[in-house]
């Protein structure tokens, strides 16, 4: 007889990915800065129920991605990180997974978007001169 070992369960890194909804809640919850379940899904165009606003929050605790307090019957969320640094790992996540880690081809990706304005690609110039004026 063959006995089989368990594999060993390992506690997750926060996941990066985030289902329609969780970015939903997450812009909702950046904009409140700290909001309770019922005030989130008052900002959200086309809420799901209450519920499923709770469920999603637990999930995002869970990934890392909220925390709570207790404010005596409800809970009260917060973002665990600052909206620019969470930007930022979704952008190396995109430039790992998309465009395999070329600099270059998300640039390129981005500028072919047909709402970029003069006075941003005047700015982006700017910062490529600085960039490479720093040693990047």
């Amino acid at each position: 007889m063959v006995k089989h070992k368990r594999a060993r369960t390992r506690k997750a890194a926060p996941a990066q990915g985030f289902s329609r909804r969780e970015r939903e809640i997450m812009d909702a919850l950046y904009k409140l800065g700290k909001a309770s379940a019922a005030q989130i899904l008052e900002q959200m165009p086309h809420p799901p129920t209450y519920t499923a606003i709770r469920t999603h929050l637990t999930i995002l605790e869970k990934k890392g991605h909220v925390r709570h307090a207790s404010d005596g019957t409800r809970y009260i969320y917060e973002p665990q990180v600052a909206r620019e640094q969470m930007g930022k790992r979704a952008m190396e996540t995109l430039l790992k997974t998309f465009y395999g880690n070329s600099v270059e081809r998300v640039v390129a990706a981005l500028l072919s978007h047909e709402d970029v304005a003069p006075d941003e690609l005047d700015r982006l110039a700017r910062m490529i001169a600085k960039a490479k004026e720093e040693g990047r």
